[in-house]
């Protein structure tokens, strides 16, 4: 297979199709399924999912927790609105944090910028690293869970720009999946948005088991792609955590042959960040930022569940690599004359053998 370049990545992709509401019910969002040896293709129901997998099956999903990283501020003295995006901590202690502001031209090191209708939360900007990146630190007397709390209180769900519309009450409840317990990620693993507790029932019933791996979703998923040749673009990265508990799920289930899933293409890069020489997985604690795109071996899963993505995406690159190039773009077409649902809050689909 030749070396594929970034103008292979790009389809029209009709406005109304971008959702800016999640299904009514979790498990009701459409679901294509592509059968990557042969091309076939079916549309099903999400929760129709069950249907697909069978005793000592494995799915690895990502439990990590979108924290409500848009925050809301003043600049001092000219009063300006400043939008601050939290992307990560860098040092607890001093409440250091790595951040974006928009508008990024009004912000200079030593302005501070105030928070909350009473002023009660206060950032001083002490570097600016690149076009809109800042670093901030967060001027707070208290212990860190009243700073956490207050945080918490102030910032909104950081539903993608994309989406027109507001915030709304139920986006704290559904841009979040049913079993994130670890907080850190600015972008929810949106594949997993679409299982219900129903759901995971009947599939625990059929004898599934889970594995549960940790990706902190930084913005870097989303970062557009500036180069022809992929070989040259580079992610960001970001954290990754994969316990022995997990490993050892996946690895009983490689040596039964069975079916192993990915759930959501944070999944994916996860575990293929930590592969052993015999294609087994490996615990891991630290940071990924390998970028998959064709041609690729993957190691681990042999099964995917994703969401529908951007043209020239590195989310559609790695989606490409896993169910081949022509079979991609031809469930893509299907899927858009269809009337499916794209990105975060869209319709799935199952990539199987």
């Amino acid at each position: 297979m030749s070396k594929m370049k970034l103008s292979e990545f790009n389809f029209d992709l009709p406005q109304e199709l971008i959702a800016e509401y999640p299904s009514e019910n979790r498990d009701e969002a459409r679901l294509l399924i592509l059968h990557r040896s042969n091309g076939k293709i079916e549309h099903k129901l999400f929760k129709d999912l069950v249907n697909y997998f069978s005793d000592g099956d494995v799915m690895i999903r990502n439990n990590t927790r979108v924290f409500p990283a848009r925050l809301y501020g003043n600049k001092e003295k000219t009063g300006a609105k400043i939008e601050v995006f939290l992307l990560r901590e860098l040092n607890r202690e001093s409440l250091l944090w790595d951040v974006l502001v928009d508008p990024a031209r009004k912000i200079r090191i030593g302005n501070k910028l105030y928070f909350g209708d009473d002023d009660s939360l206060v950032a001083e900007v002490i570097d600016n690293t690149t076009s809109r990146g800042r670093t901030l630190r967060f001027l707070f007397d208290g212990p860190y869970e009243d700073f956490k709390a207050k945080i918490t209180e102030l910032g909104e769900t950081p539903l993608p720009k994309y989406i027109k519309r507001a915030v709304e009450p139920t986006d704290e409840d559904r841009y979040q999946t049913i079993y994130a317990t670890q907080e850190g990620a600015v972008a929810a693993p949106t594949a997993g948005l679409h299982f219900s507790r129903e759901l995971l029932k009947r599939l625990e019933i059929k004898g599934v088991n889970f594995a549960e791996v940790t990706l902190h979703v930084g913005l870097g998923t989303f970062r557009s792609v500036e180069v022809e040749d992929l070989t040259k673009h580079k992610m960001d990265s970001e954290q990754v955590i994969i316990p022995q508990k997990a490993v050892n799920i996946v690895n009983k289930a490689i040596e039964n042959k069975k079916r192993i899933c990915a759930i959501g293409t944070t999944s994916m890069r996860a575990i293929e960040s930590s592969v052993s020489t015999e294609g087994t997985l490996k615990p891991f604690d630290g940071w990924t930022n390998k970028f998959i795109f064709p041609p690729y071996d993957f190691s681990i899963a042999n099964c995917m569940i994703t969401n529908f993505h951007t043209p020239l995406s590195t989310l559609l690159m790695m989606i490409s690599a896993f169910a081949g190039h022509e079979n991609m773009m031809k469930a893509y077409q299907e899927a858009i004359k269809e009337k499916y649902k794209f990105y975060s809050y869209g319709d799935a689909m199952l990539i199987i053998d």
